[in-house]
């Protein structure tokens, strides 16, 4: 599902990036440019954020389970 349309990032790319370290809104938008543009898609990065953060890493690629921030 597109989280940003403007930037064009999913929540692939969210999942993704926070396998690379990112934790939080302020890094998506510095890295993928979300809410950068209108600023609409802040609630859904948000929410696609928290869960990426809980899912267990494991079951994306591999590692233990992170913790939410």
């Amino acid at each position: 599902m597109y989280v940003c349309v403007c930037k064009a990032v999913t929540e692939k790319h969210i999942d993704e990036a926070v396998r690379k370290g990112l934790s939080t809104l302020r890094h998506l938008r510095d890295e993928l440019g979300v809410t950068s543009e209108c600023g609409r898609c802040a609630n859904c990065a948000r929410d696609c954020l928290r869960a990426a953060l809980v899912t267990p890493t494991a079951t994306r690629s591999d590692g233990p389970l992170l913790q939410a921030a």
